[in-house]
């Protein structure tokens, strides 16, 4: 064959800007590194996941150091708030007067440190009178009876001058003192404002520190909350999975199974055992474990009669896969994506019915303490103490919220059709 004769001139270089245009410029990225870029990039997920990685963090190492338990009390310094009004005796002695009257010592800081002694309880002139390191303290609290019978007063002129605004009165009578104080017979006024150091959140009625029974509360509500969706994930995967693989007769009978464990509320379920095994953190993870795992056999269900259509599926069943392997091997990490929100949606629902169990009195016992049984003793002193309910409502609240949010952000971060 004779040679080939190529001219030069008969070719051109390729400009830079076409040999660029078959480059690739992505990253290849993994299903579970794309989500979680897309998790990155929601601000309020990770938010939410910062709180709850916060929360369980403080719940598994602030109990071992800080100087109080969650059962430790002190009677002398019940239902001391987080803000404690100050009164000056000398320039050592300083002076809180509780709710009930009582005199505690404090330092110039806000540390508690003893009960007044008392010397005198004048009940006639509602006068009790203590003696703090030489000074005679007293405390007349009559002015407090003077607010009363002048509401009353007010209560009955409302009834028949409708132009009386009850409720900015009463208002205005709560802000007026209900004491008053003299030390060696010289009134004396608030000295300062300032935070309680032996308690930063404040006492309860037994005198126990309301921040470490927050927290000890938080491991146990986040305890429950973690575990139940544990177990609601195995079980409520494997059967929903078998279900949904099975179809059939045995589907339809599996899921009748569940209608019926659905329809019977979750209370009796808790009453039930309560009888059999008693009161306790036990009894409430059961309780929640029995009824939490049929939603998630629903969703898995029905992701599984979608995926054993595809081709994938087939092709196992033709290499002689065993259902096992298909199941866990190829059905299940398909439906990782709407398996995991609705467990990220499970915790704190199972967080919200154990407050709501423990509040109704169905959940641990004392001296344990969840939000749930905090908010219940908080009840009896709502208007005197509204502190005591105020801080393990806020962490409900804060719980509930960053799990939602969170739940939110893996929903759009594990959804492939959002995929850029």
């Amino acid at each position: 064959m004779d040679q080939l004769n190529i001219d030069k001139n008969m070719w051109n270089k390729v400009q830079a800007s076409q040999s660029e245009a078959e480059k690739v410029i992505r990253p290849s990225l993994t299903y579970a590194q794309d989500a979680w870029r897309r998790l990155r990039k929601n601000k309020l997920a990770v938010f939410g996941l910062l709180i709850v990685v916060l929360f369980c963090l403080i719940a598994a190492i602030l109990p071992s150091f800080y100087p109080y338990s969650f059962s430790d009390q002190e009677l002398t310094f019940n239902n001391t708030p987080p803000k404690l009004e100050i009164f000056k005796i000398d320039e050592e002695n300083y002076v809180y007067v509780n709710k009930d009257y009582k005199i505690i010592n404090t330092t110039g800081e806000g540390e508690l440190l003893s009960a007044g002694i008392l010397v005198n309880d004048d009940k006639a002139n509602r006068t009790y009178e203590y003696d703090v390191n030489g000074h005679i303290v007293a405390v007349d609290y009559s002015v407090n009876l003077e607010n009363v019978q002048e509401y009353k007063e007010l209560q009955k002129n409302a009834k028949k001058d409708p132009s009386i605004n009850l409720a900015k009165e009463r208002r205005a009578i709560d802000k007026k003192p209900t004491f008053q104080l003299f030390v060696d017979g010289k009134e004396m006024q608030i000295e300062k404002t300032i935070r309680n150091k032996t308690y930063i959140w404040g006492s309860d009625t037994l005198g126990r520190d309301l921040f470490i029974r927050v927290v000890y509360g938080a491991r146990i509500s986040l305890l429950i909350g973690f575990v139940a969706a544990f177990v609601n994930l195995i079980i409520g995967v494997i059967y929903g999975g078998i279900s949904g693989y099975l179809g059939g007769k045995v589907d339809n009978a599996m899921m009748r199974i569940v209608d019926i464990i659905s329809t019977i509320p979750m209370i009796l379920y808790v009453i039930l055992l309560m009888v059999v095994m008693g009161p306790g953190l036990n009894t409430i993870i059961i309780a929640i474990s029995i009824t939490y795992w049929v939603n998630m056999a629903r969703i898995v269900r029905g992701q599984v009669l979608q995926l054993k259509e595809q081709e994938y599926v087939l092709a196992a069943k033709s290499l002689g896969a065993s259902l096992p392997r298909i199941m866990f091997k190829h059905l299940i990490p398909n439906a990782m994506g709407p398996i995991m929100v609705a467990l990220t949606m499970q915790i704190p629902n199972a967080i919200f019915n154990e407050a709501f169990l423990s509040f109704i009195g169905l959940g641990v016992s004392a001296p344990q303490a969840s939000w749930g049984t905090l908010c219940q003793d908080a009840l009896s002193g709502l208007y005197t103490y509204p502190y005591q309910l105020f801080y393990p409502a806020l962490a409900i609240s804060i719980t509930l919220i960053s799990f939602n949010l969170l739940g939110d952000g893996l929903r759009d971060a594990l959804d492939p059709k959002l995929r850029k």
